[in-house]
């Protein structure tokens, strides 16, 4: 922490480590996790029963800022690769494995519970049949695998292009959108939702590229309202939802699949970041402040993973002591916060005790040549 250098944005770090905080958060404390009529898991959000909720929803849909934060440290790795003669093939099987590792041990470990529980007497149901949304949050590191494998041509067209791929981009979104739901094809929507998270990330490279966080207020004032007026044209006049999360009793969602909106969120987002840069930046100099976001980041990875774990023992133990898991946003349920915010933290910090070592593994080969 000490040997921080000082050409390293420390917003960025801070970035990561929030999303982390947020994604973990949400889902201990602001899902309203019931058993369905089948035994199920299910677990919705509460939004649809705070009155305004879905404002809420354009800071704490905190998905963008991973893409915008992944571009942003994707493109220090290939400068730096670059720098050292690294060949394209070995910059994406290094960052790859940073992902994969750990993922794959959270999937080994999960895998061989469930096939001592299928061994077991008495009927089996798999996780994906009880508790789907468990896997949900796991679509990110398909999506963000995918757009490591492409950094050597996306961080190429960067360096030549700059915002004409953006502008591109942004085109091939509208048309996707009008194709979607103008012409009513099901495929465009897809489409569409690969182009959103190529053009968040691609997004993290001009974060990079420009310095956005050091220009002049004008500037930065510029993107957060470039991306604030977006998302006011989509969502009131193209009638897109107000809320960025899939809320109940929604006939559509922003997030899946997704679309328009959540580009105009990164827009924001990034927004909000650039301006908060200067008081951000001089506040995490300050040790104390410092010191945790560095350590979020040395396990961020395995939070993402195993947080849902640390939640399904704690709801197991909850059950098994007789509790009750309400279907809505009852007082009760709003009382008892505090409880899934302490014992799913407990929980989660003995996992990252066994299951950090993973993570840093993973690392090691590459460790302090990128980001």
């Amino acid at each position: 922490m000490a040997a921080t250098p000082a050409s390293r944005d420390r917003v960025v770090d801070a970035a990561r480590a929030l999303c982390i905080v947020v994604v973990t958060l949400w889902h201990w404390t602001l899902s309203v996790n019931h058993r369905t009529a089948d035994g199920s898991l299910a677990m919705p959000n509460p939004i649809h029963a705070v009155p305004g909720g879905w404002l809420a929803t354009w800071v704490l849909q905190i998905m963008p800022v991973f893409f915008l934060v992944g571009g942003y440290a994707n493109l220090v790795g290939w400068q730096r690769a670059q720098a050292r003669g690294t060949t394209a093939g070995q910059f994406v099987r290094d960052r790859l494995r940073r992902l994969l590792l750990p993922t794959a041990v959270w999937a080994l470990v999960w895998l061989a519970g469930e096939l001592i529980a299928a061994a077991l007497p008495g009927l089996h149901r798999w996780m994906w049949e009880w508790f789907p949304g468990y896997l949900t949050p796991l679509w990110f590191l398909g999506v963000y695998g995918l757009l490591i494998a492409t950094v050597p041509i996306t961080a190429s067209l960067n360096a030549r292009y700059g915002a004409r791929v953006l502008v591109a981009l942004v085109l091939l979104i509208t048309l996707g959108s009008v194709a979607h739901r103008g012409a009513d094809l099901a495929w465009a929507a897809w489409v569409t939702a690969a182009l959103v998270w190529l053009f968040c990330h691609q997004l993290g490279y001009a974060w990079r590229s420009w310095e956005l966080g050091r220009r002049p207020l004008a500037q930065r004032l510029a993107v957060a309202g470039a991306g604030l007026a977006a998302l006011v044209g989509l969502t009131v006049g193209a009638g897109y939802p107000l809320s960025m999360v899939s809320t109940t009793g929604a006939a559509e969602s922003n997030i899946f699949p997704t679309n328009a909106t959540i580009a105009a969120l990164a827009v924001f987002q990034l927004g909000l970041l650039v301006l908060v840069t200067p008081a951000a930046e001089r506040l995490l100099r300050r040790p104390a402040v410092w010191k945790p976001v560095v350590a979020l980041n040395v396990v961020a990875l395995t939070i993402f993973l195993w947080h849902m774990t640390a939640y399904l023992v704690v709801l197991w133990a909850y059950e098994g002591l007789g509790g009750n898991l309400p279907a809505e946003p009852t007082a009760g349920w709003w009382a008892q916060r505090w409880l899934w915010l302490l014992a799913p933290s407990a929980v989660m910090a003995v996992l990252a005790v066994l299951f950090a070592r993973v993570e840093l593994a993973a690392r090691r080969p590459r460790r302090g040549a990128d980001r």
